[in-house]
């Protein structure tokens, strides 16, 4: 931290660190400052505007997520002025955007109707004429831009850039006109994109959202949220099923929030739109065991596993230890291919252990 300086914020005398904005500063102490373009991995743009606060001695509301703390600074995040500027800026958005909440969260959920129920509005006004282009024609399978939901908030953009380093998307055109487009329009499986759908994770309205799920037609607050290991590689991200326990379906998975978890809010193509295996007809939901005739059966888990270990045990008996080895998959993780390694090692005593990975 800074030795001897502090800011007040509130009335809170908060030490901070060199560079910290005013947001981060509340942050740390649990004041809430509302943001619509705000991302804590991401640099700040200031496009929303709801985080202006009052800093004593300026003559105009300073962006928090932006403007630089510094020693003695006053800063007031709660006063009539800044409420006002809020509930006025909330309803320009919503002008901006769906302003039926049930149809505007008919897929994702709005952090615009969140805030408005947190800090209200200035009144309802008239919806603005859309004039963002789309890309109706876009052939991916996995991600729907809607502009006539979109903002401008520039998080899908800049977590693109940012996050992905890839650029796939970007603001393109100007004033009433800009949208988010790629280079000449063209669909996102003929950019540099890689449909991790990080642009579908920071969207505040739905304007990006999942074509599955969009398809599906149940909207992710009627979902329930499962936290679970994605199983597509050994890194170990965590991510969250959504549910329909109506009808037993995973229909979508999400990241859990920025710094909660090994991957940060982040998700690959895989572990966020290749969750439909689940369902497939041709899955396997039960251990098969081949008969004498060569047909397979249906078993319990409790007999499969005893024909593993009797058919590696006699292996091991009638031609050593060594007979054995084992190859293990890089779609396990990492606690699971030790035991892996732990099972070959110690209760086969044999050091004939690979994992894929490793070719």
């Amino acid at each position: 931290m800074a030795d001897g300086q502090f800011v007040i914020i509130d009335g809170n005398e908060l030490s901070f660190e060199e560079g910290e904005t005013l947001l981060q500063v509340a942050a740390r102490a649990d004041i809430e400052i509302p943001t619509l373009c705000y991302d804590e991995r991401l640099s700040p743009a200031g496009a929303c505007r709801m985080c202006l606060v009052e800093v004593e001695g300026s003559r105009l509301m300073q962006p928090a997520c932006s403007f630089k703390a510094t020693g003695g600074m006053v800063v007031r995040t709660q006063t009539p002025k800044v409420e006002r500027n809020r509930r006025f800026l909330l309803s320009l958005h919503m002008a901006d955007t769906e302003q039926d909440r049930e149809r505007a969260e008919d897929a994702n959920p709005s952090r615009i109707f969140d805030l408005a129920d947190v800090h209200g509005t200035a009144g309802c006004f008239p919806k603005v004429e859309q004039k963002r282009s789309g890309r109706p024609q876009d052939v991916n399978k996995f991600i729907e831009f809607r502009p006539e939901r979109c903002i401008n908030c520039s998080l899908c953009t800049r977590y693109c850039e940012q996050i992905e380093a890839v650029s796939a998307i970007t603001l393109a055109g100007r004033g009433a006109e800009t949208t988010i487009s790629t280079a000449d329009a063209k669909s996102l499986t003929d950019t540099t994109c890689e449909l991790c759908g990080g642009c579908v994770a920071v969207c505040p309205t739905g304007a990006m959202t999942e074509k599955p799920a969009l398809a599906y037609g149940k909207p992710e607050k009627e979902l329930e949220k499962i936290r679970t290991t994605c199983n597509f590689c050994g890194v170990g991200c965590q991510l969250d099923l959504n549910v329909d326990r109506e009808a037993n379906r995973i229909v979508k998975a999400t990241s859990p929030p920025p710094g909660t978890t090994v991957n940060d809010g982040s998700l690959c193509v895989k572990g966020r739109f290749a969750n439909d295996f689940v369902h497939h007809e041709e899955r396997l939901t039960s251990p098969l065991i081949r008969q004498e005739d060569g047909s397979f059966r249906e078993a319990s888990w409790d007999e499969a596993l005893d024909r593993v270990v009797s058919g590696l045990q006699g292996i091991a008996d009638r031609h050593g230890e060594d007979a054995l080895a084992f190859i293990s998959s890089s779609r396990c993780t990492g606690e699971e291919n030790y035991l892996f390694q732990k099972l070959s090692r110690a209760a086969f005593r044999t050091h004939n252990v690979h994992q894929c990975a490793a070719t």
